[in-house]
């Protein structure tokens, strides 16, 4: 179960290590605007978009990730498996956001596939 905490942890940490990108490409683009960010974050092109929609998409993910993990600790699903599921969503996930910024489209869809399919298969074992 442990691993299935400090997962849950690093996912939980994950769209804030997104963040940091995304406040590189504000700064550069003029300085981060602390009193309209949101409005500097949506007129951000090339990779400051990408930054953006991948700090996003780790909230996004975050959700399911996290209904997953406690559906596996409240239903006593903690075996290997899942634990290798929770381990393989962080990995792919890290992934994920690397090859946002990079451009590598195809690479990238492939990994939130895989990413967002642990989730659900550490759902599946907890039937």
């Amino acid at each position: 179960m442990t691993t299935l905490i400090w997962c849950l942890i690093v996912a939980a940490l994950l769209p804030y290590i997104a963040k940091i990108p995304l406040a590189v490409a504000m700064k550069k683009a003029g300085g981060y605007d602390n009193n309209h960010p949101r409005e500097q974050q949506a007129n951000l092109k090339g990779v400051g978009a990408r930054a953006l929609a991948a700090h996003q998409n780790a909230f996004e993910s975050l959700i399911i990730f996290a209904l997953a993990t406690l559906l596996a600790i409240a239903t006593n699903t903690t075996n290997e498996t899942v634990q290798f599921l929770a381990i393989a969503h962080i990995v792919f996930r890290l992934a994920y956001n690397g090859l946002y910024l990079l451009n590598l489209d195809i690479l990238r869809s492939i990994t939130w596939g895989i990413a967002i399919g642990c989730s659900f298969a550490m759902m599946w074992q907890c039937l």
